[in-house]
């Protein structure tokens, strides 16, 4: 893996700004200025996504006596919201698909900034393996840069010229998602040892745990239908995993141990999150929600 190392560090940069630039591509301000027009509805989102959420990961974490590894990378993922699937994921269940795209981008952007913070508050009180304090200031820069500037770059493109982020967005999507499974691939292989270790351990229960939580907090703490609200239950149950990368790879010289035990985190709760959205699927496509 070590000498590996430069390309996957390369196409986790790809993969994080890739998945960015699409989400600008297709983010509209009537959509973004839509949120913040509900003052109660985007307070509750955030409160939900970027306080509640990080302290069920913490929580969990101490809860199930997770290993020092493992429970960063469950700080680390609960730390991180606006995760894009989340959006996908509105469109699983049938639910509000505009609101969850307009929140699930406005989440990644203010995460960009939150995430450093957020993260190193959690650890440093948790006092994980004698108080690990992340470099705040490396991480908000790193991160901020590489989610801020493409997102606002794909949103001046969409604002401006609309054909061309309708044509560029496939393509830009393409590449997240390829370069998405290259990375996870690579975390996978590359750690396989601390994967295998972790089957049958407590850790993919924690993550399974913390997405149905997250799911539930995003959506009691929403107004609106229900529809609108299990929607953003689903953008809280996925977590961006980009931030999360960036910290193991700045903070812990991508350690395999926290490599294997985010992966982990990341499937398991991801599972889960889609199998909630199928089963409210079914149940809408049948009338009953």
């Amino acid at each position: 893996m070590a000498t590996l190392q430069p390309l996957f560090n390369a196409i986790t940069v790809i993969f994080i700004a890739a998945t960015m630039f699409t989400a600008g591509l297709g983010a509209t301000l009537p959509a973004l200025r839509a949120i913040f027009a509900k003052p109660l509805f985007l307070l509750l989102a955030l409160l939900a996504n970027l306080v509640v959420v990080p302290l069920l990961g913490w929580g969990i974490a101490a809860l199930f006596g997770l290993p020092t590894a493992a429970f960063i990378a469950m700080v680390l993922v609960a730390s991180s919201p606006g995760g894009p699937f989340g959006a996908k994921l509105g469109m699983v269940q049938k639910g509000d698909v505009v609101a969850g795209a307009a929140m699930q981008v406005l989440l990644a952007a203010v995460g960009s900034v939150t995430f450093g913070l957020t993260a190193n508050a959690v650890l440093t009180a948790a006092k994980v393996a004698a108080g690990i304090s992340l470099d705040v200031a490396a991480l908000v820069r790193t991160v901020a840069v590489l989610q801020l500037i493409p997102f606002a770059i794909g949103l001046i493109v969409r604002h401006y010229t609309p054909p061309t982020a309708q044509s560029w967005r496939p393509v830009a999507a393409g590449v997240s998602n390829v370069t998405f499974l290259i990375v996870l691939a690579g975390m996978l292989l590359g750690n396989w040892h601390d994967v295998v270790a972790l089957i049958g351990s407590r850790t993919l229960l924690a993550g399974v745990v913390l997405s149905v939580a997250a799911f539930a907090t995003g959506t009691v703490l929403a107004t609106g239908s229900l529809v609108r609200r299990t929607t953003m239950g689903g953008v809280a149950a996925v977590r961006n995993a980009g931030p999360a990368l960036a910290a193991v790879g700045i903070a812990f010289g991508n350690t395999p141990g926290v490599l294997g035990a985010l992966a982990a985190v990341l499937l398991s709760g991801l599972a889960a999150a889609v199998t909630i959205a199928a089963v409210l699927s079914r149940r809408r496509a049948g009338g009953t929600t």
